[in-house]
């Protein structure tokens, strides 16, 4: 049982999180997100806290951004886009049950104090931007960190803004 209301687009997303585990669903029905739906998010977020889990594309993103901005201290889940991905459609309805669990078990709270911990640098020193493969390895440093994949900007503000210690950067890095 997640204690936590997780938060997802559409109707096939909560099937596919009923279908892995037990708990209680916000269903935003894609980018639209009205006043009413902010304010049910913020009152699950005051009563029991929420986890954020869009799919893994453009429109998934964009949600979550407009979530987080408004509603304060959410918890996020992120799934590897193939892992998400059926017959070229990109969403959490197309994920394992046990994918789902494991995106849930790596789940990271967004940091209400802006941090600095890392550095463009960091990225640079780390082959993580402006190589060839500097894609691929931020994907995988993202899915061992539970931050998932992003582009070099965000990914830098996903390691400050939700928590990733200097020693889980360096155990991760160690690992891919």
């Amino acid at each position: 049982m997640i204690k936590e209301v997780i938060v997802v687009e559409g109707r096939d997303d909560a099937i596919a999180i009923k279908r892995a585990v037990d708990a209680e669903i916000i269903i935003t029905n894609g980018y639209r997100i009205t006043e009413e739906m902010i304010r049910r998010i913020k009152f699950a977020q005051e009563r029991k806290g929420v986890i954020v889990f869009t799919d893994p594309d453009h429109a998934g993103e964009r949600i979550r951004k407009k979530i987080a901005d408004r509603v304060k201290g959410c918890k996020h889940a992120f799934l590897p886009r193939e892992e998400a991905t059926k017959n070229g459609d990109v969403g959490i309805e197309n994920a394992s049950a046990n994918n789902i669990r494991i995106a849930l078990e790596k789940v990271r709270t967004e940091d209400l104090l802006q941090r600095n911990t890392f550095e463009k640098s960091d990225l640079l020193k780390n082959d993580l931007v402006g190589m060839d493969g500097s894609s691929d390895r931020r994907d995988r440093l993202g899915r061992l960190l539970g931050i998932g994949y992003a582009n070099s900007k965000q990914f830098l503000i996903r390691l400050n803004n939700y928590g990733v210690t200097r020693e889980e950067f360096q155990n991760a890095l160690g690992k891919i």
